[in-house]
């Protein structure tokens, strides 16, 4: 087994050593031990990680540039949204039929559509807090 963190393998390797020391009645507790030191060590990585990603977003805002994707959403979220409505749709078209006729089968519809509009809204220039995006008119 190779790995990039020297000490998690000396880690595991004092635990694998205790172990044969103690025994396998002790074996739990090892084991709940280095999986705690593999947690703290995965906990700190993703923090440091998140900082970095965080603190490049708010560099790249301050100095002009894109938008987080966060805000508007990527378009694997976007085309993910739009895919699961779709799938959605069967069934509601489904019901609305049954109960409702081809009223219903509209009305199932104009809801998929709203659905999908305000999801859509958010990504808009003009759909957050009324704001309208800068244009190379204004002065």
């Amino acid at each position: 087994m190779e790995t990039r963190e020297p000490e998690l393998r000396r880690e595991l390797d004092a635990t694998l050593r205790a172990r044969a020391e103690l025994g396998p009645e002790y074996e739990s507790a090892l084991v709940d031990s280095f999986l705690e030191k593999v947690e703290q060590r995965l906990d700190s990585t993703l923090d440091r990680h998140m900082r970095r990603s965080l603190a490049e977003q708010r560099t790249t805002t301050a100095r002009g540039g894109a938008e987080p994707a966060g805000i508007g959403g990527t378009f694997v979220e976007r085309f993910g949204f739009g895919v699961v409505s779709l799938v959605l749709a069967v069934p509601l078209s489904a019901i609305g039929v049954a109960n409702a006729g081809i009223e219903g089968l509209v009305t199932a519809w104009l809801g998929i559509v709203g659905v999908n509009a305000v999801h859509a809204a958010r990504s808009w220039p003009w759909g957050r807090a009324g704001k309208r995006a800068p244009s190379g008119w204004d002065d």
